[in-house]
């Protein structure tokens, strides 16, 4: 901006627009000269200020991998990059950590191996094909976790149903169903908790993969 002032300052005094009374000195007029053409060159040329403009480009192109929101399979990232909505299949789509305020970390190079380690919010590490594609940086609402609901019309609002209990159910809904008062229908047999389908659930039923021993 100083370099265009001072080079509108000059042409205009050269065009007697603004009241600067220059002699008829030779000399004069050639300094004048001068100084306009080197802020012109300085401004317009392309030996001048080299340096400069590569640092101008450099600003305003930045490392794509460092940008926020950017898409790319997680063998472009670097180790350390914050990302989420992970696939855990190359082409299957965004699996994992897509909750409002969640984000994951990448501890291993995923540029060294077909493989990367990847920390989930859960702090559970896993290691996930290197050719999925993830998205760089953390799911934004972070406060979504604190909002308090004020009425059970508030949950209405968002879409949710109510849930009725099974043991509130005949036996033909629910397997917790009927029987005489607050029972789920085991008695002294002790059978557990059960889905309306029938499966087992509480009571410490592990449903992930058992792992393999070494």
């Amino acid at each position: 901006m100083a370099l265009l002032s001072r080079a509108r300052v000059i042409s205009s005094a050269l065009r007697g627009k603004r009241a600067f009374s220059f002699s008829c000195d030779t000399q004069t007029t050639m300094t004048v000269l001068s100084r306009a053409r080197v802020v012109s060159s300085a401004l317009f040329g392309n030996r001048a200020f080299s340096s400069s403009s590569a640092d101008y480009n450099s600003i305003f192109s930045p490392d794509v991998s460092s940008q926020v929101g950017s898409c790319m399979p997680i063998s472009m990232m670097r180790i350390g990059t914050i990302i989420h909505n992970i696939e855990m299949n190359p082409g299957q789509g965004g699996k994992l950590a897509r909750a409002a305020g969640t984000s994951a970390v990448i501890l291993k190079d995923p540029s060294a191996s077909k493989q990367c380690l990847i920390r989930l919010p859960s702090r559970v590490e896993i290691l996930i094909d290197s050719q999925c594609r993830a998205t760089i940086g953390e799911v934004s609402n972070k406060e979504h976790k604190g909002m308090k609901l004020r009425k059970a019309g508030h949950t209405r609002w968002l879409g949710r149903r109510p849930v009725v209990r099974g043991v509130a159910m005949n036996p033909v809904d629910h397997p917790h169903g009927g029987g005489e008062g607050k029972s789920k229908g085991g008695g002294c047999r002790g059978r557990g908790s059960l889905t309306p389908w029938g499966k087992p659930t509480k009571g410490g039923y592990k449903t992930a993969k058992l792992k393999r021993k070494k």
